[in-house]
């Protein structure tokens, strides 16, 4: 099962996020891909990490090549076929995969939620909404929020849960909550 958490920047999606993959039977993956580049990033990682903390994730922090990680793991060890997977989230990984010296683009970023997909059997992806500022953008930036939007609109069309986060409330975009 594929699930969407999409919201803005503080919404709760996280949490939500969470707390719908804890309602899954069976082992729980929580891959994290933002970077500690500066003093929020930093504040930003350890509330994610205290609002999980006690709820049986284990942690993967893994900034690019999602599918070198899953490609690479012959003991299913770290990616053990049929967990539930939460890949928080995939805003900074395609950041990371397209600003970075090691990032493979947007390539590198389908590639690694095919491989995602082929393992778990549960995988909840947080994507943030980042379109609605009013704000017209050139160069890197433009070409980051297309490729966002893309990926944003194809993992929904395959989805078989898409929920966007309002203040904290879910609506339910496409299929139901578990």
């Amino acid at each position: 099962m594929l699930s969407i958490i999409i919201g803005g920047a503080g919404s709760g999606k996280s949490a939500f996020a969470e707390k719908l993959v804890c309602r899954l039977p069976g082992q729980r993956l929580y891959i994290a891909t933002m970077i500690a580049r500066d003093t929020e990033s930093v504040k930003r990682i350890e509330k994610h990490r205290k609002q999980r903390a006690g709820q049986g994730f284990r942690t993967l922090e893994r900034e690019t090549d999602l599918a070198g990680a899953v490609g690479t793991d012959p003991t299913e060890t770290l990616f053990p076929k049929r967990a539930n997977a939460l890949l928080e989230d995939l805003s900074n990984l395609l950041a990371n995969e397209m600003f970075s010296q090691k990032g493979g683009g947007m390539d590198a970023v389908r590639k690694g939620l095919r491989a995602l997909l082929e393992r778990c059997g549960n995988l909840t992806v947080v994507t943030n909404e980042i379109f609605s500022d009013g704000v017209e953008y050139e160069g890197e930036t433009l070409a980051y929020l297309r490729n966002l939007a893309r990926l944003n609109r194809d993992l929904a069309g395959e989805a078989d849960l898409v929920v966007e986060i309002v203040c904290g409330m879910p609506n339910v975009l496409k299929g139901k909550l578990p």
